[in-house]
């Protein structure tokens, strides 16, 4: 028997973000991986984690597709999963642009560990307790791993090390650090639309299914942009500085 393939009805904008957000993703990993022959040892190492970055999203994005397809619901459990893999490692970036200026494995660990704190209590807030209206506050608790990320890069231990690397990497780390301060703000606002308690109680959308719609369009969008061009600085900070 055949596999059956679940086509993308007109309108579903969900399936679609969720395509093109597969379709980007692995064509990043392919450039990234493809690249790697003529990047730099001293670069080489983030490069492939910009590339399995992407890589192990497009995966979950062909995933969480098929689950959209064929249940007509968020698969939020894979989303948190897929994040659980690639927002550490997007974070292992900050500490390798800055080890050579002297970044040590206790700024990494910091940085995982914040990451890891602020997902699994989003994921507490929107997939275990999204039915009441205690998900604001499990998504206030949330955002002091995420601020704690964002102090570290812009004001803490990653910008004095990138300070006092070269102009190259203290421009890389800015970039980067506006992704954070910005690129990720757009999951906050996705937790708010998705979630009953995601503004002190009171959801932005008040029909379940629109506020998931809503939540989805919104989190494939951040994810393509954000992940990929996370890898983008990171490549072209290894051209630059040869």
């Amino acid at each position: 028997m055949g596999h059956e393939v679940t086509s993308i009805a007109a309108g579903n904008y969900v399936a679609f973000t969720f395509f093109i957000g597969t379709m980007a993703m692995m064509a990043a990993s392919v450039f990234f991986f493809f690249e790697l022959s003529t990047t730099s040892s001293k670069w080489r190492t983030s490069v492939l984690v910009s590339g399995i970055i992407t890589f192990i999203a497009a995966v979950h994005y062909y995933y969480m597709r098929s689950y959209n397809l064929e249940t007509g619901t968020s698969p939020t459990f894979f989303r948190y999963v897929d994040w659980l893999l690639t927002v550490p490692l997007m974070c292992v970036e900050f500490y390798l642009i800055t080890k050579k200026a002297g970044a040590k494995l206790s700024l990494l660990w910091k940085l995982i560990a914040a990451s890891v704190f602020m997902l699994v209590t989003g994921y507490i807030g929107e997939a275990l307790n999204g039915t009441n209206e205690s998900s604001w506050i499990w998504g206030t608790i949330s955002s002091i791993g995420y601020a704690y990320i964002v102090w570290l890069v812009w004001f803490g231990d990653v910008a004095n090390l990138a300070k006092s690397s070269s102009a190259a990497v203290a421009k890389a780390n800015r970039t980067l650090g506006w992704f954070v301060l910005v690129g990720w703000a757009i999951y906050p606002l996705g937790y708010i639309l998705g979630t009953k308690g995601g503004l002190f109680g009171t959801p932005m959308v008040t029909d379940p299914a629109a506020a998931s719609y809503a939540m989805d369009i919104i989190y494939n969008i951040g994810d393509a942009v954000n992940k990929i061009g996370f890898g983008l600085v990171i490549y072209a900070l290894s051209r630059s500085e040869e």
